[in-house]
């Protein structure tokens, strides 16, 4: 297998904080965190050419099996946020680490990471090598982008 990484694979997207996802004190709820993870995730699997609908055609799910995140500052509703999400490793397991940065100063507001394993459709097993299809479609990015 051949490993190139001459930088790693990001996807950012920024969107304003609403007041359904805030809790009582007026920040947003930890919970929703993984909401906003997932968005700025979808994004860099739509670069990828790997949507979830690819994901389902290609005969994978790709499960969360470990996340953290580290709450650094905590987020008023209707506030602008910028989240990253870069893929840190991709051949055994797709790690994926987020930041939440202020969308008006820049700071960093949150980190965190998700970890997924593919899972074959028809026989339920867990991949211990990432599929060729996935795989391919990450080597197609860095060979466009080298």
């Amino acid at each position: 297998m051949t490993t190139i990484k001459p930088e790693f694979i990001s996807a950012e997207i920024s969107l304003t904080t609403s007041f359904q996802d805030a809790d009582p004190m007026g920040v947003i709820y930890h919970g929703n965190y993984f909401r906003y993870f997932e968005e700025a995730r979808h994004q860099l699997m739509n670069k990828l050419n790997y949507s979830y609908r690819e994901m389902e055609a290609s005969g994978y799910v790709w499960p969360i099996i470990d996340t953290r995140v580290k709450y650094v500052k905590a987020i008023p509703y209707d506030h602008p946020i910028r989240i990253t999400a870069t893929m840190t490793e991709w051949e055994n397991r797709l790690r994926v680490d987020y930041v939440i940065y202020d969308g008006e100063t820049g700071a960093r507001m949150t980190k965190g990471h998700t970890m997924q394993v593919a899972v074959g459709i028809a026989d339920r097993e867990m991949c211990f090598v990432s599929p060729k299809v996935f795989t391919e479609k990450v080597e197609a990015w860095y060979a466009n982008h080298a």
